[in-house]
């Protein structure tokens, strides 16, 4: 099968695998659409963030179930989409559906004994049969496939925060995150006021429902919001991973309110006292949805359509994939799908 790998500093290559074997309660996926998230850090920059090496990258997918154990919640012939990562299944956390947050991940391909089947940038992959959710008939696999990282983080924050139409959320870093946190926000009639450094992307961000669109080279960030706000907002969502704007999620939120952060990158200094006892602020850090959720965050999907066209800005075939890192290292994109199989 094709798979990607990184071969040097922005340079990419499309090699051959063998395709993966299943085991236990793993099923095999044809992945038919694979968004992009994070790599393009790995194909610039060397960083390797989630699950990424050289030879396997990408960690969202929606495609079609090949192969299934007996028992399995799905059958070959499904439409799914593949929710992220491995975990264990059995740890408290994956026991209350916060699989993100599994204190066991597993290896697949030690599960498997397969040489592949880890990632979503290739023809193949494979998944426990738990984490992958029929998509609903009529509903494009490419929509599908935005509740993985384009609309799960910032769904799944939102759902532990609280957010509810009389709220004002502020979101720092409008990459394919952020953009999903716009809509995530706008989906439950929030008022949304974001950070954006890229002009292409404060752009989207707008028409995707943004009130208002800050840049940090435009002077106090935390005196415009306190004048768009009156004071502040009620809830902070950052999704750079950069300190400056992690610090102004913390200062720019009002007193009981609450930041979430969604970007794994980033340092912070937090004062105990200042920022979160006598503001009676809540930290809070998260990765993507709770399992019992992915119904509900497939059904805000079907009820949004253009929004979600909207935010999927480009779509390539797997041989592309150095134009589509190259336009992702420029930042003019929102949500970018690769099809492994044109």
């Amino acid at each position: 099968m094709k798979t990607v790998q990184i071969t040097g500093p922005r340079a990419c290559a499309i090699v051959d695998k063998p395709e993966p074997v299943i085991a236990r309660d793993y099923v095999l996926l044809k992945v038919e659409v694979a968004p992009m998230c994070n790599e393009y850090l790995a194909y610039r920059d060397q960083v390797y963030l989630e699950r990424n090496r050289p030879d396997s990258l990408g960690h969202e997918m929606a495609g079609v179930v090949v192969d299934a154990p007996d028992g399995s919640p799905v059958r070959p012939g499904d439409r799914v989409v593949a929710l992220c990562g491995y975990p264990c299944g059995r740890c408290e956390p994956c026991r209350r559906g916060y699989y993100s947050h599994c204190a066991a991940t597993e290896d697949p391909r030690e599960v498997c004994k397969s040489e592949s089947g880890e990632c979503g940038f290739a023809q193949y992959a494979v998944k426990p049969g738990r984490l992958c959710v029929p998509v609903p008939d009529g509903m494009p696999l490419e929509h599908a496939a935005m509740a993985c990282c384009g609309l799960g983080p910032a769904f799944g924050v939102m759902q532990r925060m609280g957010v509810a139409a009389s709220d004002t959320v502020l979101i720092t870093g409008l990459g394919a995150v952020g953009l999903g946190g716009v809509i995530n926000a706008r989906y439950r009639g929030a008022t949304v006021i974001g950070v954006a450094r890229s002009p292409y992307r404060a752009r989207l961000a707008r028409e995707l429902g943004c009130a208002a669109v800050l840049d940090p080279r435009d002077g106090d960030l935390r005196a415009q919001i306190r004048s768009l706000t009156g004071g502040g907002v009620d809830f902070a969502i950052d999704c750079s991973g950069q300190p400056e704007y992690q610090r102004l999620c913390i200062d720019a939120v009002n007193r009981l309110g609450a930041v979430g952060f969604l970007a794994e990158p980033g340092e912070l200094t937090v004062h105990v006292d200042n920022d979160l006892v006598q503001k009676g602020v809540t930290l809070m850090g998260s990765l993507d949805i709770n399992l019992n959720d992915a119904d509900r965050l497939l059904r805000m999907i079907g009820r949004i359509p253009d929004q979600i066209e909207r935010f999927i800005t480009h779509r390539y075939p797997l041989d592309r994939i150095a134009d589509a890192f190259e336009r992702q290292t420029r930042y003019e994109c929102g949500k970018i799908i690769l099809y492994p199989w044109s």
